[in-house]
């Protein structure tokens, strides 16, 4: 179904969320890669993307044209980190496909700021054709918290301090053992950055994400619920499974 301009669909197990989330993904890259040279993809970090990234990851692409990026990244974490996003990605995608460039965001920068107008000027050079995304406890996308969320951020690229509620959801992921352990701020691109890709595909399963999937659909667009921006996008697709989708009626 579609909720504004947002495309809504929910499948009866996280399998087949991400198994049809990286056949559409797929479908727009050969797309995309039959009237252009190369495809740039701003991918997310989190374990309610397994399903989609193994999916995709067995996908028939032409990864040489393939330039790819990252959502966010935690600020001190040591640059082996396996929390880290990019260490994340690199296990998960970055590491087994040939692609024509990688480009990390680097949270353990001396200068932080340097480092957000370093990755604003690629992601200026390389316009994101496609964002693939998740949607937190919280409504965040990427690290963009209600407390710090802005439609009209005049950055590309922040240093954010993160909301308690989405440190909580890092530990109840299991990525960290407790709060005492999670990074109080991250870099994060910013929701106009999000929100200029060409294509977004967001995928979010799970029971504890049911309120924010409620809240993304239902309530007002607002910088209170993030991921509601994703309405006003034209060419936005929202992949949920049972347990994501139960306080909505989509399942097919």
């Amino acid at each position: 179904m579609r909720i504004n301009k947002l495309t809504v669909g929910a499948y009866a197990t996280r399998a087949e969320m991400g198994a049809e989330a990286a056949r559409k993904v797929t479908e727009k890259i050969h797309s995309l890669l039959r009237q252009q040279p190369g495809v740039n993809i701003i991918f997310a970090a989190a374990p309610s993307q397994n399903e989609f990234l193994e999916a995709l990851r067995q996908s028939s692409i032409e990864w040489g044209r393939i330039r790819a990026f990252h959502m966010d990244e935690y600020i001190g974490l040591s640059s082996d980190a396996v929390q880290g996003f990019g260490n994340f990605l690199r296990e998960r995608l970055f590491d087994r496909l040939p692609f024509l460039a990688v480009h990390y965001i680097d949270g353990d920068a001396v200068d932080q700021k340097k480092e957000c107008l370093r990755y604003a000027s690629l992601l200026e050079k390389y316009p994101p054709d496609i964002v693939c995304m998740g949607i937190g406890e919280n409504g965040h996308i990427a690290f963009n918290d209600p407390p710090v969320a802005d439609f009209s951020d005049p950055y590309l690229v922040k240093v954010v301090e993160l909301d308690p509620a989405c440190r909580q959801q890092q530990v109840n992921d299991g990525c960290f053992p407790g709060l005492w352990s999670v990074p109080t701020h991250a870099i994060t691109l910013t929701i106009p950055m999000l929100m200029s890709a060409r294509y977004i595909y967001c995928i979010v399963p799970g029971r504890s994400k049911a309120q924010a999937v409620f809240n993304t659909l239902h309530m007002e667009i607002t910088e209170a619920y993030p991921a509601s921006i994703l309405r006003n996008h034209a060419h936005a697709e929202l992949f949920l499974d049972t347990s994501s989708a139960e306080r909505v009626d989509l399942l097919k």
